[in-house]
């Protein structure tokens, strides 16, 4: 997944074995210290891997930290299935369920499309003001896709009364 443009059109660079290695690593390691973090997506019976799903605390500051964001990232046989979207709603129960998170946010490269539509059909909100530059990000940077990759777009989603289920369930089934 991390040697594929495709997936990694929208980060600073593909990831080598190490570098993968690493990111599993550091994932491991929140989830231990947390609770909570990214975990494999599966497709039962079908892929026993397909990519990566759930929410986690970023390690940088920005005026919207400190925060629980979700992110997502499958490998590109796995797109257009609604995975992703079933993913999401997966850990936002967790989020908002077990975790008792009042919210969680999203920030991604203004120009991913793909990842703005899955937020919004979340029920997540884009948040224009708090737009705001990667602090870990050099200025003028390019994507693996050529994307100015400093710029990102936050969304926001909260607890709703009552518990977030309904809302969550609300957005549609998997794959609409």
């Amino acid at each position: 997944m991390g040697q594929d443009p495709r997936v990694m059109e929208f980060f600073p660079a593909l990831l080598s074995r190490d570098k993968s290695d690493a990111v599993a690593a550091r994932i491991r390691d929140h989830i231990a210290r947390e609770g909570f973090g990214f975990w494999a997506v599966e497709v039962p019976g079908v892929d026993p891997f397909i990519g990566f799903c759930g929410i986690a605390r970023p390690t940088f500051t920005a005026p919207f930290t400190p925060c629980v964001e979700i992110g997502w990232r499958l490998a590109h046989h796995a797109w257009g299935h609604g995975y992703a979207i079933e993913a999401a709603r997966a850990a936002l129960g967790v989020a908002f369920g077990q975790h008792a998170i009042d919210e969680i946010v999203a920030f991604l490269l203004a120009g991913n499309a793909r990842s703005a539509r899955v937020c919004e059909r979340l029920g997540m909100t884009r948040d224009h003001a708090g737009d705001f530059d990667h602090p870990l990000i050099e200025p003028g940077a390019i994507s693996v896709g050529g994307h100015p990759q400093q710029r990102h777009a936050l969304y926001r989603i909260r607890r709703v009364s009552g518990g977030q289920k309904a809302r969550v369930a609300k957005a549609g089934p998997p794959g609409n």
